[in-house]
């Protein structure tokens, strides 16, 4: 396991977390992680902790109360490292967040320009020319004609038109770094599922920079990444408690 950000306690009910915050507006947390599951189980045990409940205004979820972080930033030293996925363990008798198999059906959307008719947009098409450029290549070859030491090479998935669509892409931007002849990603999300998003995205991107690194000739590096907007939903309240063993005399005893 990593470096815990905060110490591990009872969450704190709505009215004591608020009065707690009174004079600070935002509640930024930083987590330190070995591996992905690592981040993903400091994550949820964040969000139970930090998190501020409210109800969705807009977008696919309007209505649904969720459990969101003010802003996350998650240092993942060794992200490379399998599995990829969260394995929850048997006993607490509630599925994997993503099945085992995902990524092989999440590459082609990160990696390919392929988008259905009915489909606003894609990663892969953003990411992977079907913009007019194909970004992944561009970044491998630069790298590889031009050497490393440059601050330039950022893929960008946010496009200004997308803030007339119902529900623009999370993923905003990855950007890249070869320090200590290592591929380093920095990657943005403007919003964020942490129960199954999280997992899938960055065990999807994790793939991405191996590729890439493995194509301009160096190592698979660090990952950063950010979000203003990380969270679980309704539904996944009872799992994130269950999951990081919160029992029902810990959130009666934070209630009072």
């Amino acid at each position: 396991m990593g470096t815990w950000a905060v110490e591990p306690k009872c969450r704190l009910n709505p009215a004591e977390r608020e009065k707690g915050m009174a004079k600070v507006s935002l509640n930024p947390v930083y987590i330190a992680a070995t591996t992905l599951p690592d981040s993903w189980f400091q994550i949820i045990w964040n969000l139970l902790d930090h998190g501020r409940e409210f109800v969705i205004d807009r977008g696919s979820y309007a209505g649904q109360k969720r459990l969101e972080l003010d802003y996350v930033t998650v240092h993942i030293k060794h992200p490379g490292v399998r599995p990829l996925l969260p394995d929850i363990p048997a006993h607490l008798g509630i599925p994997n967040p993503v099945a085992d198999d995902y990524l092989d059906d999440y590459l082609p959307y990160l990696m390919t320009p392929h988008k259905e008719p009915d489909e606003d947009y894609t990663y892969g098409e953003r990411l992977a020319g079907g913009m007019g450029i194909d970004q992944i290549q561009t970044v491998i070859d630069i790298y590889k004609r031009h050497g490393f030491r440059n601050n330039q090479m950022v893929m960008t998935v946010g496009m200004p038109t997308d803030l007339k669509l119902e529900d623009p892409p999370c993923l905003r931007q990855i950007d890249t770094r070869i320090q200590d002849n290592r591929l380093h990603f920095f990657v943005y999300f403007r919003s964020w599922d942490a129960w199954n998003g999280y997992p899938a995205n960055l065990g999807g991107v994790q793939l991405l920079k191996e590729y890439m690194a493995s194509e301009i000739g160096v190592e698979d590096g660090e990952m950063i990444v950010a979000s203003k907007g990380l969270h679980i939903y309704d539904y996944a309240f009872d799992l994130a408690r269950m999951r990081t063993y919160r029992t029902s005399e810990c959130e009666k005893s934070a209630s009072k």
